[in-house]
């Protein structure tokens, strides 16, 4: 689902910092952020939680090797991927680069078809599903297209699953409702912020008791409780 999957892409090189964003951005994938300096991508991947890293090595404030091992050091990011795109081709930094956590390895100079092709395999094998633990029974399992809950398969439209699979990923986190729309419905031109409070509602009817993990932040739009339920407005 690349217009769901968010991007990180850490390169110094203005103008390859560029075409990677155009070339991502080519390819559906909708949010795709950038950034130059090593240590000012640390903080935003941990603030914003990506579901994938494109990450160079040579960079100043913080190199890649230490942006990787750091992303694996915190348990918020142990299910980022990390792709490191480098021109240092020596075996001993593959090893290294493999070594501090990163999950692909491609060298510089790329093809671009390439590297998107490497970028959807490391999303498959990313967030396939939201455990039950925690959730009160709920699994969303991406790839399948599925969500259950308490081993019974939910009977969600397409714009609804989207928009649990979003609000799930980002639990915790407070999402406008123009967010919401830009993800999940903007591909219909007709679609308005009101039409995500209808969509949110059909949502709960269907998940019953689990909706009280969805909260209304007034004003603003919803988040989905990190743990707990209870009864929302």
């Amino acid at each position: 689902m690349e217009e769901l999957a968010r991007i990180a892409v850490v390169e110094d090189d203005a103008t390859i910092r560029a075409v990677l964003e155009m070339a991502l951005i080519g390819a559906g994938f909708r949010h795709v952020a950038t950034y130059e300096r090593g240590d000012d991508a640390l903080a935003g991947i941990a603030a914003t939680r990506p579901d994938l890293v494109i990450l160079d090595v040579m960079l100043p404030g913080l190199d890649g090797f230490s942006i990787a091992r750091r992303m694996r050091g915190d348990d918020s990011l142990a299910d980022v991927r990390i792709l490191m795109l480098t021109a240092r081709t020596q075996p001993d930094d593959i090893v290294r680069g493999l070594d501090s956590g990163a999950d692909d390895y491609v060298t510089k100079p790329f093809d671009r078809k390439v590297l998107l092709a490497r970028v959807r395999a490391l999303l498959r094998r990313g967030r396939a599903a939201v455990p039950a633990e925690g959730f009160d029974g709920l699994v969303v399992d991406e790839l399948a297209h599925v969500a259950t809950l308490d081993g019974v398969e939910l009977k969600l439209a397409p714009g609804e699953f989207k928009m649990l699979v979003l609000l799930v990923e980002n639990r915790g986190r407070v999402l406008a409702r123009q967010r919401i729309l830009d993800a999940v419905l903007a591909d219909d031109r007709s679609v308005t912020e009101r039409t995500v409070d209808v969509q949110i509602a059909n949502l709960r009817r269907k998940l019953g008791a689990w909706a009280g993990h969805i909260e209304t932040i007034r004003g603003v739009g919803y988040r989905v409780k990190a743990q707990g339920g209870g009864a929302s407005a």
